[in-house]
């Protein structure tokens, strides 16, 4: 195109981003869905708007570029926001006109905090999972749950003895006593533990594998309860690495499923068949339908729950929770966590569930009108 660039810019004055992003894109519908979510979060909205010091991002836009960021596989804040300057699709989802600059990164950064202040992440979460109820696409009756591992973001080579000097001479460095950012370390035949050694990256980061044949990173966990009608994400959550936080987990995002005079079901795999978990999701008022085993030890549940047709059905169906995780660690790019410490990695990893239900729920919409 030639002649000068505000030349340029008149001519392209006349459009909007409204003009340029397709009548049947799927991210019309999304965006009809994210549009309605925010509506009970004016409140909140409200109180995180700054009352002094320069112009802030506003909430409902930090909102709307955490769903972008989730949706488009962005690693970081900066990425986006270049992405932002140029992408007209991004543009139109944050209405902004198409001459608007983009974000700036340290900004925006320190602009998504209010987001974490303020809780932002569960209550978007709850109202997706609302929107889901309003649609009938959930059962009450019938749920499936889930763990999964997250790499922290911290190496291995960060896990170092608790010492009461701080002295990790005999953790790191090379043979002529060099250490340095990537100073060879070799941990062959010392003996590490989450009860001797720290991560120094994130302290709260815990050595962990999910079997003998896996190595072990340090870890958080992520937790899924979903619904087995529609296999949407009815809770979800994210603790530490332990032997018990996917147990512990279930019982608590059970618990706060609300109360019902019927009896309900919750389907699991073999890490959940142990006598305690099922103890107490039936006195709950479920009934276990977790996967036997009864390799080395007895079963913590007999014939009376697998007699049932339900217990297959509920075995064949529970596999569907991979689906959200495999959709998290991949398109979310969450296969690596982005963020140091368990409060962050949470309000991401809610977030993450939030746009995946609303994906899945735009899909159920589009097959529903069809």
């Amino acid at each position: 195109m030639r002649g000068s660039p505000d030349r340029q810019l008149s001519m392209l004055s006349s459009l909007s981003t409204e003009d340029l992003i397709p009548e049947d894109h799927p991210i019309r519908r999304i965006r009809a869905v994210v549009d309605t979510v925010p509506a009970g979060l004016d409140d909140d909205f409200e109180a995180m708007y700054a009352t002094s010091g320069r112009r802030s991002v506003p909430p409902e836009q930090l909102l709307k570029a955490t769903v972008l960021m989730a949706m488009y596989s962005m690693r970081s804040e900066r990425a986006f926001c270049e992405r932002l300057n140029y992408d007209m699709l991004f543009k139109w989802f944050l209405d902004l006109p198409i001459d608007g600059r983009a974000f700036d990164a340290t900004t925006f950064t320190k602009n998504r905090q209010r987001l974490l202040d303020h809780e932002i992440a569960d209550r978007f979460f709850a109202a997706v999972v609302a929107q889901a109820k309003l649609r009938r696409y959930m059962s009450p009756d019938h749920f499936s749950v889930d763990g999964t591992l997250l790499q922290a973001w911290a190496s291995n080579k960060s896990f170092k003895p608790d010492t009461a000097d701080g002295d990790d001479s005999g953790d790191s460095g090379d043979s002529n006593g060099f250490k340095g950012r990537n100073a060879e370390v070799d941990f062959k035949g010392q003996k590490r533990s989450n009860k001797t050694h720290t991560s120094t990256t994130d302290p709260d980061a815990m050595l962990f594998r999910k079997s003998n044949n896996a190595a072990a990173e340090l870890s958080y966990m992520g937790h899924l309860l979903i619904e087995n009608r529609s296999a949407l994400i009815v809770d979800a959550d994210l603790t530490q690495a332990t032997g018990f936080a996917e147990r512990d987990c279930a019982t608590d995002m059970l618990r706060r499923l609300p109360k019902r005079a019927r009896r309900r079901t919750v389907a699991g795999d073999k890490n959940y068949d142990t006598k305690d978990f099922v103890a107490d999701v039936r006195g709950l008022g479920f009934t276990p339908h977790v996967a036997q085993n009864n390799t080395n030890r007895r079963s913590a549940i007999d014939g009376r729950t697998t007699r049932h047709a339900g217990h297959v059905v509920s075995q064949r169906i529970r596999k569907r929770v991979e689906e959200p995780f495999g959709w998290i660690k991949t398109v979310g790019a969450g296969r690596k966590l982005r963020y140091i410490g368990p409060q962050r990695n949470r309000a991401w990893f809610k977030m993450e569930a939030a746009v995946y239900n609303l994906i899945r729920i735009c899909s159920l919409d589009a097959t529903a009108a069809g």
